[in-house]
């Protein structure tokens, strides 16, 4: 049997040699970005397969393969050396020699219009960044960032915000605006209904796909209608705007979603765009995070490239996507 691992003997260095070894998956890159000899990166991943108690990488002719347990333990590593890095030189980081790992929480429109382009940069820029995205079931993140399940959560979140700047500096999130957009009816080429302007008595005798994150039966088109003393009858609920897209595109249901996320369902192509026969206030695309990750370099970094995506996508709105 091995010997359970103490951890108040481990040497941390070992992981940062394990965690360059995982990014490089060879010996001598590892060890030239180490700036130590090949001999001391084995003697190393040695040591640290006698602390465990298992092998974490096996030879292969390109170098060396992780095992599952290494695949496992690896995106752990990284993050606690980043948030390691950030407390101890906040100001240091560098993103094409500093690994770093993200936890981002986002739904699948926001991470199809964001994702791709920020992927683009980091293969160009050779940046050492991992990311991974986590489901958003909520629209408020407060508790995913307060545990630290997340270092970062993109949506509307239109109570928390509303929270957040009521209360000033005294809450312990932060949270910026990326993009605003505005709701449109969405229904496929050729419905009854896209051939003239849509009426609420259309409207509501139509049969509706709503998009739930939360899975509830109900949502904010059925709160304004309900203000109307109006209803509509709910065929279908789904949790994926991509989901949403295909269903409306081989349909006649009609469907509302924000104007910047039509283009997210992959059926752009497919589908036209109507104003709605009614009052639906706009939504604000935010990102949230805890302030532990104010002073991260890291996160900073991290921050500023959504920024930047969101200035340079602008949000198409309803006008711009009647003809879609």
């Amino acid at each position: 049997m091995s010997t359970p691992l103490n951890f108040r003997t481990l040497d941390l260095n070992l992981l940062r040699v394990f965690d360059v070894v995982m990014a490089e998956r060879n010996l001598t890159r590892a060890a030239q970005r180490l700036a130590v000899t090949q001999p001391a990166v084995s003697n190393a991943l040695k040591r640290l397969k006698e602390s465990i108690g298992e092998d974490l990488l096996t030879r292969v002719p390109s170098g060396v393969k992780p095992t599952p347990r290494a695949e496992a333990l690896w995106p752990e590593v990284r993050t606690a050396l980043g948030h390691l890095r950030a407390a101890l030189a906040p100001g240091e980081f560098n993103p094409q020699t500093d690994a770093a790992s993200f936890r981002i929480a986002m739904s699948d429109a926001t991470a199809a219009l964001f994702m791709p382009s920020l992927v683009s940069q980091i293969e160009h820029s050779q940046t050492l960044a991992n990311l991974r995205v986590l489901p958003l079931t909520t629209r408020d993140p407060s508790a995913t960032l307060e545990r630290g399940d997340a270092d970062l959560a993109i949506g509307y979140f239109p109570e928390t915000v509303a929270a957040l700047m009521s209360q000033g500096g005294e809450t312990p999130l932060r949270h910026d605006r990326l993009h605003d957009s505005e709701y449109v009816c969405v229904m496929r080429e050729g419905h009854p209904l896209a051939d003239r302007e849509l009426t609420l008595d259309d409207y509501c005798a139509a049969h509706h796909l709503l998009v739930s994150f939360s899975g509830r039966p109900h949502g904010l088109v059925d709160q304004a209608l309900g203000v109307l003393n109006r209803k509509r009858r709910i065929v279908l609920t789904v949790n994926q705007y991509f989901t949403a897209g295909r269903v409306v595109a081989h349909s006649n249901l009609l469907t509302v979603l924000p104007a910047y996320f039509v283009s997210a369902t992959g059926y752009r192509e497919q589908v036209v765009t109507r104003p709605l026969p009614f009052h639906l206030a706009g939504l604000h695309i935010a990102m949230l995070w805890h302030m532990r990750h104010d002073r991260s370099s890291a996160h900073q970094w991290l921050r500023a490239r959504f920024l930047e995506l969101a200035a340079t996508h602008g949000p198409r709105e309803a006008g711009d996507l009647q003809n879609a």
